[in-house]
């Protein structure tokens, strides 16, 4: 059994036939959900679950980036990974994967996540607890190396003259 840091592993899902676009594959915007439904889980590990959402605070999504590298078939079941990059009192930014069973990498994800106190809604510092829990999970995500495609920005690349 090897000690190496691994990044969070979602359960297996399955890509659900009303998924399917007109192209016959997953359409974009279920790639979301199957990430956002596998970082679900990981916030089980970190303290963010439901029941934290019943104390008035949260976790609201400010930006997130998907590359979309192969498709997905209705039926084809995958999982996703979540490795923390980094995090501060209020935010942190992770990193997921999307793989298909068979061992192929279906899509990415990089994403800024804010922790809200929801009386305001604002942006508010998390408690030591889930504090604690973010920082020992980036200690050991810290030994992985970082995803090539993180931090990538979006745009037409050119040429110059």
């Amino acid at each position: 059994m090897s000690d190496a840091p691994v990044p969070f592993r979602s359960d297996e899902m399955t890509v659900l036939p009303e998924w399917i676009d007109f192209n016959g594959h997953l359409n974009m915007a279920y790639y979301n959900v199957l990430f956002d439904q596998g970082v679900d889980q990981a916030y089980g590990e970190i303290g963010l679950g439901p029941a934290y959402q019943r104390t008035g605070c949260t976790t609201y999504v400010a930006e997130f980036h998907v590359c979309y590298l192969r498709e997905l078939h209705e039926g084809d079941r995958v999982y996703t990974t979540f490795q923390l990059l980094d995090h501060d009192e209020k935010r942190f930014h992770s990193f997921q994967e999307l793989w298909h069973v068979d061992g192929w990498l279906a899509a990415t994800a990089e994403g800024l996540t804010l922790h809200v106190d929801q009386s305001g809604p604002r942006v508010a510092p998390m408690p030591d607890h889930i504090l604690t829990r973010l920082d020992a999970m980036r200690q050991n995500h810290a030994k992985l190396p970082k995803p090539a495609q993180a931090g990538r920005s979006i745009g037409i690349r050119r040429k110059s003259a």
